[in-house]
């Protein structure tokens, strides 16, 4: 059995080629118990993939106190070779990482920026400045940190270390899959022999070829495109700006797209546009690509070359992302292209929005029944982020006619007029996506909440992610303004029956309540998307549940609906 398991092929689209590469974590192989025994283990939830996407679920888990098992085939983070991977992480991801305990360290090694600036030829059509944009700089956590993919997943893996709960098997390849009513079955291979492991539940992270697609049926809507590109990983010994840089027409590409971003380790990204018909081995051989870095720097230009690899892209999105016992998240469920930087952060947000719906099953919090939402919220965003990205692929590649024709007006028209600028689509950003159509979402619910600042009642800062720690995995219900002794009861009620905490929101003036905290300037309660006296059904996952304005029948339902109970159970 043991000559059975072999080196782990590659698993993405990317493909190194060549420089002096990263230097990876690697993580020791221990042999899996259920080997010993000979007999099958259980696990209430097994996690498949150690991606970004996989171990942001196994550390949201572990955050809540509820056991799981991820199985990676690999020993590392990242990909061997093509490690580089994602490097751009917008502020709901960052948000999410600060909650799970792993902000502080990715701010640490990565670079912020908040100016973007567009070119055309010569010419600047189109710039940014999300320092200045209201819609960002209220949260704690920046609009954006640009950071090679594999550092987040190594800091992932030492807080999973921390929080325990979660059982990490490295070298741990899965073979086979079934389910039926009463559970999964999965077959896994590893050098120390073959074993299987039964769970309630089974999360898919295993990336964009995932064979669970095949095991359990899964259709999907695709779509392949023929746009060439080729990354060159650099560090320069003097720096270009600390911006975000695009091309769309650039003149040292042969008029291809361009992208410059600086990284962690003083690594910039530039992705270069190839020809629809490049070579990936011509492209991204070193003399080659020495060349094309000295006709945009110069050919005096000192640099070290840390990694290149080609890459194509496509899009394509599971129709169904839960079968049965089975979740498809990341990769495994959508694949976009790389434009706005849609990928590995919309993977953390479906990790984010799973994980607390099975601990809240699991722990009894919650009807089964919520987790068919997981499907109704996260194909949402996946359908909508696949139309952006593909959105973006038209216009930096499109075909002859009318969108060359629209793209040539645009870029002209945007050199001058500023309402045109707008139609410039390099990418537009990850954002965190509504849900509009989830049932477990009533009036006012499916926006974000973000990880704003208020004041403890002592007034000392605090900030949402902290409520939603001491929410502990129940939803959280915020009530602003005065409260009538009425309304003090039936919250008392409410806190008595249902997986509930409760919270007053004053401005100012006396408290009605125990529990509550300060917001004198109306963060808070713009970032539930509230006004005047209200209360905001916030989840675990910080986004709005429901919103109203009485505390009557109406806030039971919506506690009952956001956790798929029956009203009944709340009353």
């Amino acid at each position: 059995m043991v000559d059975r398991y072999a080196e782990t092929a590659f698993t993405n689209g990317y493909e190194f080629t060549q420089g002096s590469g990263y230097v990876l974590p690697e993580y020791p192989f221990v042999e899996p118990p259920e080997i010993k025994a000979g007999t099958p283990g259980h696990q209430p939830i097994v996690i498949v993939g150690g991606g970004i996407t996989g171990l942001t679920a196994a550390c949201c888990l572990a955050r809540l106190g509820v056991p799981a098992v991820l199985l990676d085939e690999d020993n590392t983070v990242g990909v061997k070779g093509a490690s580089s991977r994602g490097i751009v992480y917008t502020q709901k991801s960052l948000e999410i990482f600060e909650r799970l305990g792993v902000y502080d360290r990715i701010a640490a090694k990565g670079t912020r920026w908040c100016v973007g600036r567009t070119f055309a030829g010569h010419d600047e059509v189109y710039s940014f400045d999300m320092s200045q944009q209201a819609g960002f700089n209220l949260s704690s956590q920046p609009a954006f940190i640009n950071i090679q993919q594999f550092y987040i997943e190594a800091f992932l893996v030492d807080r999973i270390r921390e929080l325990g709960h979660v059982d990490l098997r490295w070298n741990n390849r899965v073979t086979a899959y079934s389910q039926d009513e009463n559970g999964a079955l999965l077959s896994i291979t590893t050098p120390a022999g073959d074993y299987q492991l039964r769970a309630d539940h089974v999360i898919d992270a295993s990336g964009s070829r995932s064979p669970f697609r095949q095991w359990v049926g899964a259709s999907v809507t695709a779509k392949k495109g023929d746009d060439r590109w080729c990354i060159a990983d650099v560090r320069f010994a003097e720096h270009p700006p600390q911006e975000r840089h695009t091309w769309i027409e650039a003149p040292f590409n042969e008029d291809r797209a361009v992208w410059q971003h600086l990284m962690g380790d003083d690594v910039w990204r530039i992705d270069y546009q190839m020809a629809p018909d490049a070579d990936p081995a011509y492209v991204s051989r070193e003399d080659v690509v020495r060349e094309r870095l000295a006709r945009q720097f110069g050919p005096d230009t000192r640099y070290e070359i840390v990694w290149v690899g080609p890459y194509a892209y496509r899009s394509e999105c599971v129709d169904q992302m839960r079968h049965g016992r089975l979740f498809f998240i990341g990769d495994s469920a959508k694949v976009v292209s790389p434009f706005g930087a849609r990928g590995g952060n919309t993977g953390v947000a479906d990790a984010d929005n799973l994980a607390w719906k099975l601990a809240a099953v699991l722990r009894g919090r919650a009807s089964p029944a919520l987790l068919d939402s997981y499907h109704h919220e996260r194909h949402e965003a996946a359908t909508q982020n696949v139309q952006v990205t593909n959105r973006t692929a038209r216009f930096l590649r499109p075909a002859d006619g009318i969108e060359r024709v629209f793209r040539k007006a645009v870029i002209s028209l945007a050199k001058q007029h500023l309402f045109a600028r707008s139609l410039v689509n390099t990418g537009r950003m990850a954002v965190a996506n509504p849900y509009s159509r989830s049932p477990v979402c009533g009036p006012g619910g499916g926006k974000s909440v973000q990880n704003v600042s208020f004041q403890w009642a002592d007034g000392s800062a605090g900030s949402v992610n902290q409520l939603l720690d001491w929410a502990a995995g129940d939803l959280l219900l915020l009530v602003f303004g005065t409260l009538t002794a009425s309304a003090r009861e039936r919250l008392r009620a409410l806190v008595e029956t249902a997986p509930v905490r409760v919270v007053q929101v004053v401005a100012d003036g006396p408290a009605q309540a125990r529990e509550h905290v300060r917001d004198p300037q109306g963060h808070l309660q713009g970032a539930c998307h509230v006004f005047g006296h209200a209360w905001a059904l916030v989840r675990p996952d910080a986004y709005v549940a429901a919103t109203g304005e009485a505390v009557d029948a109406g806030l039971v339902q919506a506690v009952a609906a956001g956790l798929a109970l029956t009203e009944g159970a709340c009353a």
